[in-house]
């Protein structure tokens, strides 16, 4: 299991991105019109994704298992943000972990948020779960979908 990075390592990478994701957004500038704002929300949010993908390319030895993820509801919690229920089916002979990547999006598709979560432990032939947790407050209709999941 060597060569995966922890939790703690995979929640302080995405603490930061959305702390830098909030500081870009909320940044006074001279070009503060309503395109160039949108234009820095969609760089913040492709940077959220890109380190959640480079967080899973980081795990030696897994393989694709997005199939074998499934999400609950969104719901949102007492703090406002948007938790999902993160179910993965381990069918392979040995107990294996999962790292699935979330993505978040409101009702007409537009992107939101992007969470990496751990589905640690699984034994052989038998289901784990967890809760992933969007990085701020969503607000409104939140879907909740499997970007990718990586078994190792």
């Amino acid at each position: 299991m060597h060569g995966h990075r922890t939790r703690w390592t995979t929640t302080t990478m995405l603490t930061t991105t959305a702390a830098l994701a909030a500081a870009l957004l909320t940044a006074c500038g001279d070009d503060d019109t309503p395109s160039s704002v949108a234009s820095r929300a969609a760089s913040a949010f492709a940077s959220a994704t890109a380190e959640a993908g480079r967080q899973l390319d980081d795990i030696q030895g897994g393989i694709d298992a997005k199939d074998a993820v499934k999400l609950g509801a969104p719901k949102t919690d007492s703090d406002g943000r948007t938790t999902v229920e993160v179910t993965a089916d381990n069918t392979t002979d040995s107990t294996r972990s999962f790292a699935v990547q979330i993505n978040f999006r409101d009702e007409d598709g537009n992107f939101l948020d992007a969470t990496v979560v751990t589905v640690s432990d699984v034994p052989a032939g038998e289901t784990g779960t967890a809760t992933g947790r969007s990085t701020r407050d969503l607000g409104g209709e939140v879907r909740a979908e499997v970007a990718r999941a990586v078994r190792y």
